[in-house]
């Protein structure tokens, strides 16, 4: 024995489920922009990551960039005469 669904509770489920629907839609396009800007993140992150890691390497004169590859650098730290 089924209770009849009535014209009130089949408006009902079907404006809820259209509402869930759009709702679902909304929630996936949220999720793709977010994937996006989180990819975007991680390649920054990872191009600041080579950055200081190659500034580090500099500094500790292990770079190519080091003041013994570099003359200007090394002929700026050389003492001058009086």
């Amino acid at each position: 024995m089924q209770p009849e669904w009535t014209e009130e509770a089949i408006q009902r489920i079907t404006t809820e489920n259209t509402t869930l629907k759009r709702r679902v839609r909304q929630l996936t396009t949220d999720s793709r922009t977010l994937d996006e800007r989180l990819k975007a993140a991680r390649s920054n992150l990872r191009l600041q990551d080579r950055r200081v890691a190659d500034l580090e390497a500099r500094f500790a004169g292990v770079g190519p960039t080091s003041s013994v590859a570099d003359p200007e650098s090394a002929a700026a730290g050389e003492k001058r005469g009086p």
